[in-house]
């Protein structure tokens, strides 16, 4: 994939991490250890699937500006490695410029 593309790719990605961000602050105090619905942050073309997973485990993710969460069979090994699963998501790590884009765009920082 050429700079440029991956650039692209990942800025898609993070747009998709900000509407994470935004359903994780819509939640009540308390809540956190409720399931809650999380969009996948693949950039895949009509991607809409919901991931359920914690406050708390999505906030282990976001520990870490580079990785991101996906739905199994959503990894671009391109771009990402995989740094951990579960059987409903994916967690990857961006790597090379599409880590640098990743990290430059995290709203947390």
């Amino acid at each position: 994939m050429e700079r440029g593309a991956e650039a692209r790719t990942a800025a898609n990605e993070a747009t998709f991490r900000e509407i994470n961000e935004a359903i994780e602050r819509g939640q009540w105090p308390g809540e956190e250890h409720e399931p809650v619905g999380f969009r996948c942050e693949c950039a895949q073309l009509g991607c809409n699937q919901l991931l359920e997973l914690t406050i708390a485990e999505y906030e282990d993710i976001r520990a870490h500006p580079r990785r991101f969460l996906v739905s199994p069979g959503h990894v671009r090994p391109s771009l990402e490695v995989v740094v951990g699963t579960r059987p409903e998501y994916v967690v990857v790590e961006k790597r090379g410029e599409a880590g640098e884009v990743a990290e430059e765009t995290d709203p947390r920082r």
